[in-house]
């Protein structure tokens, strides 16, 4: 009975952090629209928070998997919150100071937070329900959490900006800064008060190594489908980030003159799709095989953003959203917004499909592969600032074709690249 109710602590530990990793990442997307407008920057640059966030996991990635390996779950998950604590400090005080350098400093270091974290409450969860189909089960309801914080997230940020001005700043959103600092001081409490099962600790004190690293990543690597995969994973997160930060961009800019409350709520549907998706992903991912559900998914998004890059403002629809006077009410958004929020229920199931996908074969070379994978979600910075470029020279719309063409890869990915194949022997 107590191991169970160890278990059920650990599991709701793991949770919350799962909602943690979503909420601070999410941060970035309105921050986007502020820094724009405090710092008078370009899109370009205004998505250089969201880049510094993200590159962390490529210098995070595989050492966050060395120090969990060595130091174990709890471990990781403590020093992952106290990483995350400074790193929202330090957005504070960027807000105090009104300095732009401060700001990227604070995303960079937050972004080894989420790093750690993700490393942590995957194979935590899966631990802890055995593995097979519990495990995934809790990583599925952990992800749904994920998309739930997610949605709220730039909808209360949103809130706290309210209507665009010369005077928006960082500072407006400080109350969500307080929030977050005070969870994680909260989550380090409870984790360094509880007992988290650390079962890949105790079986590597029994084991010797029996190839290095470096072995690992290049046995990895010698499956082509596996490089095909990890190209595929960059370009997903940065799909899953660029859809609805320029949609929040878009909307707010003069030309539409959307508020930022609206906006954000209209985003926090894209999150909430990708919610829907996820449970629905869950639901019929025993009976569709992961390359027909990324096929399908992947050419529904393609046509929502054919339609959103083509329709663009051409004519305004109706659609439910949160004033500043926290009402509910619809508001007229241009057509092309629509159709790229709709991608949110496309977007919800491709990181798991691809990762199967990916790894399928791998064997032992499947725990160092995960590795990779997350060194690979840099992508979901990179992309966006390409995204953002294209923005600056062409407009909103046109920036959408990067997304496009990344989706048609990822298409390509499923029906041809990942078929296994071993490039060595």
């Amino acid at each position: 009975m107590a191991k169970k109710n160890s278990n059920i602590l650990a599991i709701a530990i793991m949770f919350f952090l799962f909602m943690m990793i979503s909420f601070v990442t999410g941060l970035q997307n309105p921050f986007g629209i502020i820094v724009k407008q405090q710092f008078d920057t370009t899109n370009f640059m205004s998505q250089l928070g969201n880049a510094a966030n993200f590159i962390a996991y490529a210098f995070m990635g595989l050492p966050a998997g060395f120090i969990l390996s060595k130091k174990g779950y709890k471990f990781t998950a403590l020093s992952a919150v106290a990483v995350g604590f400074i790193g929202v400090c330090i957005t504070f005080l960027s807000g105090r100071t009104g300095n732009f350098v401060i700001y990227l400093l604070g995303a960079f270091i937050s972004g080894f937070s989420m790093c750690m974290l993700n490393t942590v409450v995957n194979p935590m969860l899966n631990t802890l329900g055995n593995g097979g189909k519990r495990g995934n089960q809790l990583i599925q309801f952990g992800g749904s959490l994920n998309s739930l914080t997610a949605t709220i997230c730039p909808v209360f940020v949103g809130y706290l900006i309210g209507d665009i001005s010369k005077d928006t700043s960082i500072a407006d959103a400080n109350p969500a800064l307080f929030i977050a600092m005070g969870v994680f001081a909260a989550a380090f409490i409870i984790i360094f008060l509880s007992s988290i099962p650390e079962p890949e600790l105790d079986e590597a004190k029994n084991e010797k190594e029996e190839t290095s690293t470096l072995d690992n990543i290049c046995g990895a690597l010698s499956y082509k489908h596996f490089v095909f995969g990890i190209i595929a994973i960059f370009l997903y997160v940065g799909v899953e980030v660029g859809i609805p930060n320029f949609a929040n961009l878009y909307m707010t800019s003069s030309s539409a003159g959307i508020s930022a409350t609206v906006a954000g709520t209209i985003v926090g549907m894209y999150w909430f799709l990708m919610l829907c998706g996820r449970l629905a992903g869950g639901a019929f991912g025993g009976k569709i095989s992961s390359r027909q559900m990324i096929t399908f998914v992947g050419s529904l998004a393609i046509i929502f953003l054919l339609l959103g890059i083509f329709l663009g403002d051409s004519k305004t629809v109706l659609f439910p959203a949160i004033t500043s006077e926290l009402k509910f009410s619809l508001k007229a958004i241009p057509i092309g917004v629509m159709f790229f929020i709709l991608c949110g229920l496309c977007t919800s199931v491709m990181w798991g499909a691809i990762f199967n996908l990916a790894v399928e074969g791998l064997g032992k070379y499947t725990s160092v592969a995960s590795g990779l994978f997350m060194i690979m979600v840099c992508g979901g910075g990179l992309l966006p600032l390409l995204q953002g470029k294209v923005a600056d020279i062409s407009g909103y719309l046109p920036s959408y074709w990067v997304v496009v063409v990344a989706v048609l890869y990822i298409v390509w990915f499923a029906l041809i690249g990942s078929k296994p194949t071993k490039t060595l022997k």
